[in-house]
Order: structure tokens, then C-alpha cells, then sequence
């Protein structure tokens, strides 16, 4: 078996969160062998792992160093996933759209830019799709403005912000509770083409464009731009990133293969933490593998997964262990953006959207995940 890399010097977390409102009871692996650190893994739990047949995982952007997807990635390069007996197929895709591919079982896996958007798809599309894990604490969401045009938040009133779809529920959020803005009201949007911030930013007539911390602002940085960044987090505005989802069917008929899968990527997460350069080369190397379709560079990827693993570890709850959702915290989510009008008339519901318990369970006492055959 393999070893792991331990992050217990970088993250000294505690136990563990006890089960929290938004799980469904299961026992469907009553009968079956726990995992026990320093013994083999159970032949029984093995079985029944291989009775889930090949488990796709669906990729939220292409083979990107981000969270909810360098784990995943770096779990299957260090063969955790075969220690645990499960057959892993990982599949590059894009997060909103994988969303359909889960609740109807084409795939098992996938990861989620936010609870709000795997909140909302559950909502409208009567889908059951379960959060069981969550990285990032905290919007990931920034805006970056051009300071010749606005020297405050306030000053982006009546200007327009270039936006890729929609403008991200914590800015708006930011944007409401520190300047009174709204848009479509005292501040309009535009949608801007493609992926390419540098782009975006030479766009005239707007006067800044939202992205993610972990991307846009290393890459203005390198290209020797000058912005102002405007960060949700720093007026506690509540979000998440970096979620791993599966559906509550596939949840309920294998659960031993579930647990082991996130098992295996939480194994893969902290290995990720422990060494960000050498995970960061394991996604580009997967990048390039899959002919780079996104033009993602190693400098990109790096900054990308060192900003990550640096917020994510911030962000852990007291209390916490690395990856486990926090109920509370995904209500204020939903409630702070169903403030701004996010979701219309229609808030989603959290109620079964989560689970608090299967990657809790997975660490032990000192705020290690329990390996089989581990030092």
C-alpha cells in the first residue's frame, strides 16, 4: 500500500464536526468492514466497492489545479483509488454542465464551483444531488476594477462590469451591503466572451471584471496590469468553493464505495496541501495530456493551487477537519443571496443537499484520514 504524505505540521485541525441537519440516515454498509489504519483493507469492503463497477468522476474544468478537482486527480496519480478497490474513471467537463450528467447517473462524481449552484440545479430540476465535501470556506469569487475609473466600490455606480454568464451571487452581495449597488439598477453588466482576463480587461467601457482569487488576478499580475481588488471574504460575505458531489441514489446503493472514494480523494487533497508545486506539475502534465483545449499555462496553475491550498487551510473551521461541510454556513449562503434577489422568488432548499458525516468519518481523533496500512 501506498503511503501518504501527512499535513498534520500544516493543518493542526481537530476532530472532527459531529453530524449536522443537512444528511440522510444511511446504513446501507451496516454489514460491512470498517477501514482501520494500520490493518489491511477488509476483503468484504473491497467486494463491495467493485460491485459499483466503474465510478466516473466529472472534472468542473478540464484537468485545472483547483480545488474539488487537483485532489481528485492527484488521488488517482498516486493510485488510491486502486488501494481501495475502486475503478476510477476521470473525465474532463465543465461544472454546470455535469450537473444533469450525475442526477441521471451517467456519471457518480463531479465537482461544484459553489453549494449555491449545486443548491440551485437541485431546486430547479427536482434533482437529488448530496455536497460530501467542501474545500473552501468562503466565496472564491473577487472583483477586480480599473482604479482610473473607480476609487471605491461606491464609484462603480452607473458603470458596467463585464461579467462570463452572470455576475457572481457574493459580489452582488458585496456590491448591495457596502455601496447600495444592484445590478441592473445603479450598476449594469455585459457578458463578455471566452476565458481570457487580460482580454476582458482591455475591453473599453467597463469599468472591472469578477473572477475567481485563485486565477484572474495572478494572471493580470503577470501580465503587468494594475487593478484593484475588491474581496467578499474581506466584508464576511459567506460562500464556498471547491465541492465534490454524487447523487443521493448512487449515495444510497453504494455507500462503502462513497466513503472510499472520498476516502481516497481526501488522501489526494492533503498530499495536494502538503506539496502545491508538485501538484500543480501533476495537473498541468494531465493538461497537456489532454491537449490543453483552454490554453491553462504551468504559471496559471500554480499560482492557481498555491492561492487554493492557502484558502483553504485559512478557512477551515476551528473544530473542523480539512473538506468537511459546515451546515450552518451553507444556510447563510443561500440566505445572504437570496437577499440580493439571486434566486428570485424561489430560494432552494438545503435540506438533504449535504452530508456532514462521510468525509468526517474519515479522520481519526488527531485529524488524520484512517488508511489502511498506514504509518
Amino acid at each position: 500500500m501506498r503511503q501518504r504524505a501527512l499535513i498534520a505540521t500544516l493543518i493542526p485541525l481537530a476532530v472532527a464536526l459531529a453530524a449536522c441537519g443537512g444528511d440522510d440516515a444511511n446504513d446501507g454498509n451496516a454489514d460491512v468492514s470498517e477501514v482501520k489504519s494500520g490493518e489491511d483493507f477488509p476483503s468484504d469492503r473491497c467486494a463491495a466497492n467493485q460491485e459499483a463497477g466503474t465510478i466516473s468522476y466529472l472534472t468542473g474544468f478540464d484537468f485545472a489545479a483547483a480545488a474539488s478537482i487537483i485532489e481528485v486527480v492527484v488521488a488517482d496519480e498516486r493510485g488510491y483509488y486502486d488501494d481501495l478497490c475502486l475503478d476510477v474513471e476521470i473525465t474532463p467537463g465543465f461544472s454546470t454542465a455535469n450537473y444533469p450528467l450525475v442526477a441521471s447517473g451517467e456519471s457518480q462524481f463531479s465537482s461544484s464551483g459553489s453549494f449555491s449552484e449545486l443548491a440551485t440545479f437541485s431546486a430547479t430540476n427536482d434533482a437529488e444531488l448530496v455536497a460530501l465535501s467542501v474545500d473552501g470556506h468562503t466565496p472564491i469569487d473577487v472583483l477586480m476594477v480599473h482604479p482610473e475609473v473607480a476609487a471605491s466600490m461606491s464609484d462603480l455606480e452607473d458603470t458596467t462590469i463585464g461579467v462570463k454568464g452572470a455576475l457572481p451571487p457574493a459580489v452582488a452581495v458585496m456590491l448591495k451591503q457596502e455601496a447600495g449597488l444592484v445590478e441592473g439598477d445603479n450598476v449594469q453588466t455585459v457578458l463578455v466572451d471566452g476565458f481570457d482576463p487580460t482580454a476582458h480587461w482591455a475591453l473599453p467601457d467597463l469599468s472591472g471584471i469578477p473572477g475567481w482569487r485563485s486565477n484572474e488576478p495572478g494572471a493580470l499580475e503577470r501580465a503587468g496590469l494594475t487593478f484593484d481588488l475588491y474581496d467578499p471574504a474581506d466584508y464576511e460575505i459567506p460562500g464556498s468553493f471547491g465541492l465534490i458531489y454524487t447523487s443521493q441514489e448512487f449515495l444510497d446503493a453504494h455507500p462503502t464505495a462513497v466513503e472510499d472514494f472520498m476516502r481516497a480523494t481526501m488522501q489526494g487533497l492533503a498530499d495536494a496541501i502538503a506539496d502545491p508545486a508538485g501538484a500543480a506539475a501533476i495537473a498541468v502534465e494531465r493538461i497537456n495530456g489532454n491537449g490543453n483545449p483552454n490554453f491553462l499555462s504551468p504559471e496559471g496553475e500554480a499560482f492557481r493551487w498555491a492561492t487554493d491550498a492557502e484558502t483553504i487551510v485559512a478557512t477551515t473551521p476551528s473544530g473542523s477537519n480539512i473538506g468537511v461541510p459546515v451546515a450552518d454556513e451553507l444556510e447563510a449562503q443561500i440566505a445572504a443571496y437570496d437577499e440580493v434577489g439571486v434566486y428570485g422568488d424561489n430560494a432552494p432548499s438545503v435540506d438533504g443537499r449535504f452530508s456532514t458525516t462521510v468525509v468526517a468519518d474519515l479522520y481519526d481523533d488527531n485529524g488524520v484520514v484512517v488508511w489502511p496500512n498506514a504509518e
